[in-house]
């Protein structure tokens, strides 16, 4: 059976020009332009990437974006006081704190010091209780990435089996919970597995849709998948490749050579997940901007 590539690239492009749009209505209309703020600590090559990528999307949307850096020997004093200076900065509609962060700064205290109004990552105990009572919140970005993929190309949640690997408090935990909420992009039943679950084999192979989040390469193989299924691939692990330019290149959880004749649709890597993870914190940050005119 031919399987369709659920191209996030491609959705992404299309979500930027939407963003565009209400961003010059919002101009017009004589309100500011959307502002988000990234606090990056250290030279972490991924971050970096990152980073990179968000203010490059920020220029294209018509959003002002700022960049704030620090060595990796800064104070976790220092790093909360920008937090709470960027929480009163009446300017900036929302920002992130890019992890990982060093280890003698605590990725918990400097989570909960994020203002959840300002909270683009979706990342606050706040939002993130919201969430799972289906209330307005920021939704963490790849969780909410993929939601936004299954619902444009029209992929069925409702009383279908969906299988989340991997219980991460960004990607598997909170898809789950997007999954099983009482709404129109919900309804499904969910399971979570994860590195003690027994008989994972037999759980996926029962899955209509499989969310694999686990970050090890190619681990989920064609014996695992139903014919039919709905695959989307989080994984984004960087994996020895001299014969590219960088000498790496990402590969996915999935085996995708071999999985994709058995699905309906996949997700490749990259181009599937990660250029939705970016545009969702835009819509996080237009929410914020939208949320802060209303004041």
């Amino acid at each position: 059976m031919g399987y369709e590539l659920i191209d996030g690239k491609a959705i992404s492009n299309i979500i930027k020009q939407e963003i565009a749009e209400k961003v010059k209505k919002i101009v017009t209309d004589g309100g500011k332009a959307p502002h988000l703020a990234a606090i990056l600590v250290g030279n972490d090559g991924g971050s970096e990437t990152y980073v990179a990528s968000k203010i490059k999307s920020c220029e294209e949307v018509g959003f002002k974006s700022t960049l704030i850096r620090f060595d990796s020997d800064v104070t976790e004093t220092e790093l909360l006081e920008t937090v709470y200076e960027l929480n009163e900065n009446k300017d900036i509609d929302g920002f992130i704190v890019q992890l990982p962060l060093p280890q003698h700064i605590s990725e918990e205290k400097i989570t909960e010091a994020v203002s959840p109004d300002k909270d683009v990552d979706g990342f606050h105990p706040i939002n993130l209780g919201k969430m799972i009572l289906g209330m307005p919140c920021f939704v963490s970005a790849t969780p909410q990435g993929i939601m936004e993929l299954l619902a444009r190309y029209n992929i069925e949640t409702k009383g279908k089996n969906a299988v989340v690997i991997g219980r991460s408090n960004i990607v598997g935990r909170p898809i789950s919970i997007l999954l099983s909420l009482n709404n129109h992009q919900g309804n499904a039943t969910v399971t979570v597995c994860h590195s003690r679950t027994e008989n994972l084999k037999e759980i996926c192979l029962n899955a209509d849709i499989i969310v694999a989040a686990l970050g090890k390469p190619g681990f989920l193989k064609a014996d695992m998948v139903k014919e039919g299924a709905v695959i989307i691939d989080v994984g984004t692990t960087r994996v020895e490749a001299p014969e590219t330019k960088s000498g790496w290149r990402l590969k996915g959880d999935v085996d995708f050579e071999n999985v994709a004749p058995k699905c309906r649709f996949i997700t490749p890597v990259p181009g599937g997940v990660g250029p939705m993870t970016i545009v969702s914190l835009m819509q996080n940050t237009l929410k914020a901007n939208f949320n802060n005119n209303k004041k």
